[in-house]
């Protein structure tokens, strides 16, 4: 509620994104943007600027830049992946191929650029460059690392710092910065992002092995089947004995859709769930103690709650009482 109509605002901008491009285009860049999710970066782009000033038409602006830049992403995951659905609708390589989505996730990031380069200030568009490199070469490291037995738990919170997280940070730091914040408050604003964006790939890392495709609306099982290690599978080759290591190994360098659901099996039974969702929750308490450097408002209590809301979807997958 506190959001509504500045957010409203910005999905009408992003419905609008198509017509900036060329006709015989338009319709694959409508259909990439036109199914909402959470606008989870957006929102925090508008809470990060109204917890240090106004919200002005300039950090509506900013969400839509830091949306289509997230879309992008998923675009090329779901080719990456070969994911079929994506918000309960086909994805773009299901409905047009790879050659088509590969292209239309690099309009997208092009597009996103172009109009950072509108703001004055030019540190705002490098850092938004910034963080969509970011985004990029945490991907390459983590498609590097796939099937590779030796990644721990350093390499993958490396990985998801890089190709989440700075999505997040870079939304709540220069909410802060288009307001005019002091460094103090940008900078716990971004780090408030780095440590809700840790928390949240977390949990969808969780989701990807407890989910349900009905519900969610996406592929699920594609982190294993493609061997990215997720933090409950980590955690769980880290503690294991020789015997199990070994059988977990198999698993997973054969990945057949049967030894997946013998993995998540194996998992739930040994706490390797219930340790990712309690390093997700100490990420989400690290995040909302960032917000005591905000004067107390609406928005700061707006922030606290968007975390309260990623512990209410952990609750779903594992309830605090059982952790």
């Amino acid at each position: 509620d506190l959001i509504e109509p500045p957010l409203k605002r910005v999905e009408a901008h992003i419905s609008k994104q198509a017509q900036s491009f060329d006709p015989a285009v338009e319709d694959y860049i409508s259909y990439a943007c036109g199914s909402a999710g959470k606008r989870l970066r957006p929102a925090l782009a508008l809470l990060a600027g109204g917890a240090t000033g106004e919200i002005t038409p300039a950090h509506e602006d900013l969400a839509v830049i830091i949306e289509l830049i997230h879309i992008a992403t998923l675009v090329h995951d779901d080719i990456m992946d070969g994911a079929e659905r994506r918000r309960d609708q086909p994805t773009t390589n299901a409905k047009w191929g790879n050659a088509i989505s590969v292209l239309l996730g690099d309009c997208l990031f092009a597009h996103a650029l172009r109009l950072a380069s509108g703001f004055k200030d030019s540190t705002i568009c490098r850092r938004i460059a910034d963080a969509a490199a970011d985004v990029c070469s945490g991907e390459i490291i983590q498609t590097q690392r796939r099937f590779d037995l030796n990644l721990n738990v350093q390499d993958y919170f490396r990985i998801i710092e890089m190709k989440t997280a700075a999505l997040f940070a870079v939304a709540c730091e220069l909410g802060g910065v288009v307001s005019g914040s002091d460094e103090k408050a940008t900078q716990c604003l971004k780090n408030f992002g780095t440590n809700f964006g840790i928390a949240y790939q977390i949990y969808d890392d969780c989701l990807d092995l407890v989910g349900d495709e009905s519900t969610v609306g996406k592929t699920l099982g594609t982190d294993f089947l493609k061997g990215k290690f997720t933090l409950p599978i980590i955690a769980m080759l880290d503690q294991a004995n020789d015997e199990d290591r070994t059988r977990l190994s198999d698993w997973i360098l054969r990945h057949e859709p049967e030894d997946f659901d013998r993995l998540r099996e194996f998992i739930l039974r040994e706490g390797g769930l219930a340790m990712a969702v309690t390093a997700a929750r100490r990420y989400l308490v690290e995040a909302q103690e960032e917000l005591n450097v905000l004067s107390e408002s609406a928005y700061q209590t707006g922030l606290s709650n968007i975390c309260q809301y990623v512990h209410a979807l952990l609750d779903q997958i594992q309830p605090a009482s059982s952790n």
